[in-house]
């Protein structure tokens, strides 16, 4: 499989995940995701009456600059592993 469908595949596995793996973990795929799908963050950090958009952005900003290609690789990783902790 192509590294692209690789990423598909893996996104579609989170849908089928059934073990909450926690908001850290959740924050790092959506940054990697992010990352990914669109690149570096753009637009304004939110204010602090938005925690979660304030948390989803900084997790997001904090991969500035990594290439699109690292950002699948790494969410295709860290799903097989979330996965493979499920059994």
């Amino acid at each position: 499989m192509s590294e692209h469908a690789d990423f598909e595949a893996a996104v579609a596995a989170v849908k089928s995940l059934t073990k909450d793996p926690g908001n850290d973990i959740k924050l790092r795929m959506y940054a990697l995701y992010k990352q990914a799908t669109e690149g570096d963050v753009s637009g304004k950090r939110p204010g602090f009456t938005n925690p979660v958009g304030r948390a989803k952005y900084d997790a997001w900003a904090a991969l500035q600059g990594s290439a699109s290609e690292d950002a699948r690789a790494q969410y295709i990783a860290l799903v097989d592993e979330l996965v493979a902790a499920e059994g």
